[in-house]
C-alpha cells in the first residue's frame, strides 16, 4: 500500500471513530431523556405544576420546589455574574500577563473540577455556620454563586479575547480612556458569549443538588419562602429525597419521574434562551 492510501486510511477509520462516538452519545442521549419522558409524563398535569405536596408527599405537586429553585438560581447569577465579569475584565483588561495571572488562572481551572459535594461542605462551613446564615436561600445561593463562578469567568473571559484589538486601538485613538473603552466598545461587543457563559452557568446551578443539600434545601414544606433566610424545596433535592429517603419510594415513582421531566425542561430551556440570545446577538455583529 502506497502512502496516499495508507492516508487516506487513517483519516477514514478517524472519521469513522469520530462519526460513532458522536452518534453513540446522542443515542445515550435520546433514550435517557426518552426514557424520563415516558415515565414522567403520566405525573405531569396542572395540580402536579401549582399544588404542594400531600399524603406525606406522595400525592399533590411541586410548586414550591419549582419556586426554591428559582430563587436558588436567581440568587445565584446575582452573586457570581457581577463577579465573574469582573474578575474576567481584570484578567482580559488589565493585568499583565506573569506568574501571578497564571497562578490565577490556574487556581480558577482547578476550581471548576472541584466536585460539587465539597461547594455543599464549603457552603455549610462558612455560611450556614461560620456568618450564621444558618440553612436558607441565602447561604444556598451563595454557595451555587461560587459553584458557577468559574464558569461566568471562563466565559466572560473568552469572550472579551475575542473582540478584535483594533476596537480597542480605535476608541483609544479617539481619546477615550482606558475605563470608557471597556464599558462602551468592549464589553458590548462581548455581550453574547458573556450571557450565553452566564446563562449556562445558571442551567447548571439549577440542576445540582450536593451544593444544596447543607445550605438551603428543606425536605418538606407546605411554605413560600418569605425571606431569604427562609429553607426552600428545590426540584433535584425533591428528587433525591423521594428517591432514596422517602418511606413510599415505589409510590411516589411516577412522581420522581415527572419532577426529573420538569427539572430537565427548566435547563434545556435555559439553554434554549442561551442559544437564541447568542443567535440574535451574533446577527448585530459585524466581525
Amino acid at each position: 500500500m502506497d502512502f496516499r492510501k495508507k492516508r487516506k486510511l487513517v483519516e477514514a477509520i478517524a472519521f469513522f471513530i469520530i462519526r460513532s462516538s458522536a452518534v453513540i452519545i446522542c443515542l445515550a442521549l435520546a433514550i435517557m431523556l426518552g426514557f424520563v419522558f415516558i415515565n414522567g409524563l403520566t405525573a405531569i398535569n396542572w395540580t402536579f405544576l401549582t399544588q404542594s405536596p400531600t399524603d406525606a408527599m406522595t400525592k399533590g405537586g411541586i410548586f414550591p420546589a419549582i419556586v426554591g429553585t428559582f430563587y436558588l438560581t436567581a440568587g445565584a447569577i446575582l452573586v457570581a455574574f457581577p463577579l465573574g465579569l469582573a474578575s474576567a475584565i481584570y484578567l482580559n483588561e488589565y493585568a499583565t500577563e506573569g506568574k501571578m495571572v497564571r497562578t490565577i488562572r490556574l487556581g480558577i481551572n482547578n476550581l471548576a473540577g472541584v466536585p460539587s459535594v465539597v461547594f455543599g461542605l464549603f457552603g455549610l462551613g462558612l455560611f450556614v455556620v461560620f456568618l450564621g446564615f444558618g440553612s436558607s436561600i441565602l447561604s444556598g445561593s451563595l454557595t451555587l454563586g461560587f459553584l458557577i463562578l468559574p464558569v461566568i469567568i471562563g466565559a466572560s473571559e473568552e469572550a472579551l479575547k475575542a473582540v478584535p484589538q483594533t476596537y480597542r486601538e480605535a476608541s483609544l485613538a479617539l481619546g477615550g480612556t482606558k475605563w470608557q473603552t471597556i464599558y462602551k466598545v468592549v464589553l458590548p461587543a462581548a455581550l453574547p458569549g458573556i450571557l450565553t457563559g452566564s446563562i449556562l452557568g445558571i442551567g447548571r446551578a439549577a440542576g445540582e443538588t450536593a451544593p444544596i443539600m447543607f445550605t438551603a434545601a428543606a425536605f418538606y414544606t407546605s411554605k413560600l419562602p418569605s425571606s431569604v433566610f427562609d429553607e426552600v424545596m428545590a426540584l433535584p433535592y425533591h428528587i433525591y429525597v423521594l428517591a432514596t429517603a422517602g418511606t413510599h419510594i415505589e409510590e411516589t415513582r411516577h412522581l420522581q419521574y415527572g419532577t426529573a421531566l420538569v427539572l430537565i425542561a427548566l435547563v434545556l430551556g435555559v439553554n434554549l434562551v442561551a442559544i437564541i440570545i447568542r443567535s440574535e446577538m451574533r446577527k448585530r455583529q459585524i466581525y
